[in-house]
């Protein structure tokens, strides 16, 4: 039986983004809670984690091009795309003491209250709770795969993370400061600089295949105005195990939305356009052509008589953009103006 991933629930019925739980936090964590959210090439390009929204149990394998990858669970399940969450969260504060020049080690230490505002969650006792089980899954989940690491290619199976533990709890019994061990594998990345900058939005995404397309076109769109990829690509870069024809179905009513952080979304036909949202505004707008009644194609035939007057109105429409698409009091009498004049320079006949 396919694992469920999306949420079960009604779209009319909320924002399709989750809504910025906290603001304006806190002046005394500001430090931690600036460093830009990063995340490493290899699971962005790869579908390491899963999309399920409940306990997933599958051994699940993947395979393109040169690049083998096999992810298996511990009996907690899967680390899925929403456990990923704390993950970004320890590469970003050590890209961010890299870029200080302060010398790093595997060990990340943290409080868990400032990463649950940091990945924009709420901070109850349950989120506490869940922010355990994401570890366990994260240290449970097993990777066997032979992509690079700092250009090294090499056959190896870790975890994502080595371990994780807490170092204090509050005196109610909530953990307050954590230590987690990242992988030798991920390391490696860190060190390489293999990372990319997302958007601070990538944590308002509600699915899990939000965010996994936003990682794919962050990574393969980046800079650029315009990236292409064809649905049955796009899905295998995915993860997603849903039917063709559903996945299709969210890609479009991703499209509709048009929600996604730093890229719009289009689908035409078989094939998914992602466009650079920052290109976007930087393009002039496309020219409103300027209307012509049905019966001035009539006229047009007779000031010039022997012309395609489509043709002619091609022409047109192409000197008017070229001098700067002026204002027309009257579209139809500069059309025929325009067809009396090249008429009369090159009579037909």
């Amino acid at each position: 039986m396919a694992v469920s991933e999306t949420t079960n629930t009604k779209e009319s019925e909320r924002s399709v983004l989750l809504p910025q739980r906290h603001p304006e936090h806190d002046l005394f964590i500001c430090d931690v809670l600036d460093a830009i959210p990063k995340d490493d090439l290899g699971s962005m390009e790869h579908p390491v984690f899963s999309l399920a929204t409940r306990p997933d149990t599958r051994i699940l394998k993947y395979e393109h091009r040169n690049v083998k990858i096999q992810i298996t669970p511990s009996v907690k399940g899967l680390a899925t795309i929403f456990d990923k969450d704390l993950l970004i969260y320890c590469i970003s504060q050590m890209v961010a003491k890299k870029n200080q020049g302060l010398p790093l080690s595997q060990n990340v230490n943290l409080h868990a209250h400032d990463l649950l505002i940091w990945t924009n969650r709420e901070t109850s006792g349950n989120a506490y709770r869940r922010m355990i089980e994401a570890f366990e899954r994260l240290r449970g989940t097993t990777i066997t795969t032979n992509i690079k690491a700092g250009g090294e290619e090499v056959t190896t199976g870790f975890g994502l993370i080595d371990s994780f533990r807490i170092v204090r709890e509050t005196p109610t019994g909530r953990m307050s400061e954590l230590q987690v061990r990242i992988s030798d594998w991920m390391f490696k990345i860190i060190q390489a600089s293999e990372v990319l900058t997302l958007s601070r939005d990538y944590f308002r995404l509600r699915k899990p295949i939000e965010r996994r397309i936003y990682e794919i076109a962050r990574k393969h769109c980046g800079e650029q105005d315009e990236w292409r990829i064809s649905i049955d690509l796009l899905q295998k870069k995915s993860g997603a195990s849903s039917h063709g024809r559903a996945f299709k179905s969210m890609v479009r009513e991703l499209a509709q939305h048009n929600h996604l952080p730093d890229y719009s979304v289009t689908l035409e036909g078989d094939m998914v356009i992602f466009e650079n949202r920052e290109a976007l505004k930087e393009r002039p707008p496309a020219p409103v052509f300027p209307q012509l009644d049905p019966e001035t194609y009539n006229d047009a035939k007779t000031v010039a008589s022997g012309y395609d007057v489509y043709y002619l109105e091609q022409e047109w429409r192409e000197m008017w953009v070229d001098t700067g698409m002026p204002f027309l009091h009257s579209p139809d009498k500069a059309f025929i103006a325009f067809c009396k004049s090249r008429a009369k320079r090159r009579p037909m006949g």
